[in-house]
């Protein structure tokens, strides 16, 4: 062995080692145990959140492979739509580029390329943090099969009449000019304004003149339709029914009365604008009022507003619209008002909320079987403090919004049909006749029509990704959705749950009747030393790469699993990812000494000699730990079970066994006592690579490989101590 362990020369030629093997391919004996690897977004380079994931998933794999399971860890990458779509425009930003410069299909091009590229990368680099996945079945979401599997299910919603075109108010980013679901969005705590406005009453021979609207929005009062009181608000129950006079644009509104309207707020009496609100909406959909848009996809008020404001954003018409209000004495007064608003998770832009006919999926049906299930533990969460917030989420859910107005992505499958003389434009209007299909339709069994437009929306990402466990494993080998359905573990960040978790469970068990996998472990976001989120802004990020270049993919993967569980952050700093630097140090110069003093012909087999009692400790200490381990690691335990090995190698084996060892070797008793201290040496360090390598798999191969009497061709085949 050399004196010193050279990470950066022996990680790559274990890994060849391992592939060359075909261990990672599931062996045709033993009980099944799958797990479908979360598909990392294919547009940037893994982070530490992928380093711990995929080590926790390894850890699984290895410590299941060496028991004697046939086991299957599926890779895969996420197209990521939305996700993608961003990081790409950023790039064009900077070389003074816009999507909207580009058509269709060149921009779609332009990203598969992207794409293609840092899918790439990223199986490189789970390569090198030793991920032991059967590559050979490797998916990707826009891989033809796996998009057939989708259009399936979009299919088998609509038969079943889950899924809807309809009109709603959606959560829109003006920016990147997609609709996004109540997931994408963040709340903001601002400090803003409320304005008290006067609107005067039409008829002339009320008392009161004029009633007063508190908002917080008085640009979107161009598109108001409604002035709303609460129906058992006294004050103005003899106004319900009244008209008033709409400020600036003259035109005549009702006041109508609903009981949603908070009599607390403001005065009482409140504007409606069904297209920019969403109770506002609810309110005019039950009032039968009409919609008016006035802010367009781009944030600017339209050209349906007086010509003042055309074009204005929304800050502009805002200030334009006071100083106009402040001129004809019709604004009462303002009050700073904190409140809070919604903006786009990715850009920070404030949501424009628009009436859009969107796809949507009817999730109560789906959810209440997905709660079924949780219930009756046919997937168990590790953390019942998940377990409890996705139940409150899964009982308060709201239909899903399944259509992005972006490019990159899984097209709907629908296909609008053109009668007559219909303008394209118009094709997309309520109870059109749509036809869904894969390709392009001859002709609409219900019109008759020849002529059709293909829908432009995509797919939201996790209406396909919600499907991978079950399209993996249907699009794979020839019995692999046999074999290895319904999966034994999904472990995935905490931050996924509901974006992904939960609707893996709904759409697995709608498609398979099955849930999708058993158990559920949720690990925990990676923060800086000082327990600090990490991000680009703070200069605190981590590249995962970078420590691995460094200081070795051990050293990582097991600072990563210090401190991991399901309930809380995993905090990392410089500081632990040393220490376990030292521990690979240790680990390699412990093994050193011991095959030193086994030499080259060393046989375990022919050795007779009875055991000290100092051997007998130790093995009992190994046997203990063994234990230990394996039902930490079966009760997902990854921090304890680290924990116990590394005591045990470090102050058991090394600071105990070896120093007593090194006196009975090199001033033997008797020839049967140094015979002995040889054995209980090797059968010590042969039980801790075993126990080590599913946490540190490098070192612990690059070590096996030196042993002079190894049982196997690998460590990576080696059976679990019992």
């Amino acid at each position: 062995m050399d004196k010193i362990y050279n990470h950066n020369q022996l990680e790559e030629k274990i890994y060849q080692l391992w592939e060359k093997g075909g261990y990672f391919q599931p062996q045709e004996r033993g009980a099944p145990f799958c797990i479908i690897m979360p598909p990392p977004n294919a547009n940037e380079a893994l982070h530490l959140g992928h380093g711990v994931g995929s080590t926790i998933q390894d850890i699984l794999t290895r410590y299941h492979r060496m028991n004697g399971f046939s086991t299957l860890w599926i890779p895969g990458f996420d197209h990521a739509g939305f996700e993608t779509q961003t990081v790409f425009e950023k790039k064009l930003e900077k070389k003074g580029q816009s999507r909207f410069q580009f058509d269709r299909d060149t921009l779609y091009k332009m990203i598969w390329d992207y794409v293609a590229e840092n899918k790439d990368l990223a199986k490189n680099q789970l390569k090198r943090l030793g991920a032991s996945c059967d590559w050979s079945r490797q998916k990707f979401t826009l891989d033809p099969e796996i998009i057939e599997v989708v259009y399936d299910t979009f299919k088998k919603l609509h038969r079943d009449g889950l899924v809807y075109r309809g009109q709603r108010i959606v959560n829109w980013c003006p920016r990147h000019q997609t609709s996004l679901s109540e997931l994408e969005t963040k709340n903001k705590e601002e400090a803003g304004k409320l304005w008290y406005i006067k609107y005067k009453l039409k008829a002339k021979s009320l008392k009161l003149k004029a009633i007063v609207v508190a908002t917080t929005r008085p640009e979107t009062m161009l598109g108001d339709m409604a002035v709303a009181v609460n129906p058992d608000d006294k004050r103005y129950q003899n106004l319900i029914g009244q008209k008033v006079i709409l400020p600036i644009v003259n035109r005549e509104i009702p006041i109508v009365a609903d009981k949603e309207i908070d009599m607390e707020f403001g005065t009482g009496a409140v504007k409606i604008t069904p297209a920019h609100d969403q109770l506002d909406f609810e309110i005019a959909q039950r009032k039968k009022l009409k919609i008016f848009e006035i802010i367009g996809e781009d944030g600017k008020m339209t050209d349906v507003v007086p010509e003042k404001y055309q074009k204005l954003n929304t800050s502009q018409a805002r200030e334009l619209i006071l100083e106009d209000l402040r001129k004809q004495n019709l604004l009462e007064k303002e009050e700073d008002y904190k409140h809070t608003v919604k903006t786009c998770y990715k850009c920070g832009r404030t949501i424009e909320p628009r009436v859009m006919d969107q796809w949507f999926v009817k999730v109560g049906p789906l959810a209440k079987k997905a709660i079924k299930a949780v219930k009756e533990n046919e997937v168990k969460f590790v953390s019942k403090k998940y377990e409890k917030v996705f139940m409150h989420w899964m009982k308060n859910i709201r239909d899903w919004n399944i259509s992005r107005q972006i490019v990159w992505g899984i097209r709907i499958p629908v296909w609008y049909c053109l009668s007559g003389e219909a303008e394209q434009s118009e094709a997309k209007t309520d109870n059109v006749c749509y036809v869904i299909s894969d390709k392009k339709p001859k002709r609409c069994p219900k019109c008759g029509t020849t002529e059709f437009i293909p829908e432009t929306d995509t797919f939201d990402t996790w209406f396909s990704s919600g499907q991978w466990p079950f399209a993996t494993l249907q699009t794979g080998e020839k019995n692999d959705f046999k074999t290895f359905y319904p999966t034994a573990v999904m472990e995935t960040g905490w931050d996924i749950l509901f974006f992904w978790v939960a609707r893996m469970i709904m759409l697995g068990l709608y498609r398979t009747d099955q849930v999708p996998f058993r158990t559920v472990y949720l690990h925990g976001l990676v923060r800086d030393k000082d327990k600090q989120k990490m991000s680009k802004s703070k200069g605190n990020v981590i590249n995962p790469l970078a420590v691995v270049d460094q200081h070795g993919a051990d050293a990582l993967r097991m600072a990563l699993v210090f401190g991991s569980t399901s309930d809380s952050d995993i905090v990392l700093g410089e500081d632990k990812i040393v220490a376990q630097r030292k521990f690979v140090t240790k680990i390699w110069n412990a093994s050193r000494f011991v095959l030193t003093q086994l030499g080259d012909n060393f046989n375990p087999s022919k050795i007779n000699a009875p055991h000290s009692k100092e051997d007998n400790w130790v093995l009992k200490e190994l046997d203990k730990t063994t234990k230990k381990v394996s039902q930490n690691i079966e009760q997902y335990k990854f921090h304890e079970a680290a924990q116990a090995i590394y005591r045990f190698f470090w102050h058991a084996f090394c600071d105990r066994c070896i120093e007593n060892t090194k006196v009975r070797i090199k001033r033997p008793k008797n020839p049967d006592d140094q015979t002995a201290a040889q054995l209980t040496l090797y059968n010590v360090l042969l039980g801790s690579l075993k126990l080590l390598h599913p946490f540190m798999p490098f070192i612990t191969e690059a070590i096996y490989q030196k042993l002079p009497h190894k049982p196997k061709k690998a460590l990576v085949a080696e059976s679990w101590p019992t």
